[in-house]
């Protein structure tokens, strides 16, 4: 099935993270995912593919990290990409936990690794996002499932995990790394 590409109109504001929702299932069973635990003082999470915890080198600086009653700012990522998905606590969550089942209503902003370039963002719309986790991508899936209502998270999501190279033209270029800062406010 093919990808849809982004939508950025105020009607369809999920069109980015429900993009391959066919393939979901089938690309979470071919590719490594990561499962967080979550660290006192919201520090970095580990993941399925290292011993240790990742280096923050890897994660884009995030102005306002962990004030999320303000929209984040990303920076541009260091050099290499990981390969992996990456996922760090900006702000530790206390209230109901998101399945792979959930419906969850987050705000989040997405942009590129590589360029800092916000691709979406339910910020700039002024309203959070409600959808199922198992309608968006694999990398955005995984990094909500074991998040805590009141949480703030950074993720990197490699291509594998994202949109692969076929990209989203014209938001989110062939084999492009994303990174996304996000909150979650319900678990439904």
């Amino acid at each position: 099935m093919k990808r849809a590409n982004f939508a950025f109109a105020a009607l369809v504001p999920m069109a980015a993270l429900l993009a391959g929702c066919g393939q979901a299932a089938s690309q979470t069973k071919t590719t490594t995912s990561t499962k967080s635990t979550a660290t006192s003082g919201g520090g970095v999470t580990g993941t399925k593919n290292s011993a240790s915890a990742p280096s923050t080198a890897q994660f884009p600086a995030v102005a306002h990290a962990a004030d999320t009653k303000v929209a984040p700012v990303i920076g541009i990522g260091h050099q290499p990409a990981p390969s992996t998905l990456q996922i760090r606590n900006l702000v530790t969550g206390t209230g109901a936990t998101a399945t792979a089942s959930s419906t969850v209503t987050v705000n989040y902003t997405g942009t590129s690794y590589t360029s800092g370039k916000i691709f979406d963002s339910s910020w700039s719309r002024g309203t959070p996002a409600t959808f199922p986790l198992n309608g968006v991508i694999p990398g955005f899936k995984d990094a909500i499932v074991g998040m805590k209502v009141g949480g703030r998270r950074e993720v990197v999501i490699p291509p594998s995990l994202g949109y692969g190279s076929q990209g989203s033209p014209p938001a989110i270029a062939p084999n492009e790394t994303l990174v996304f800062v996000i909150d979650l406010l319900k678990v439904h």
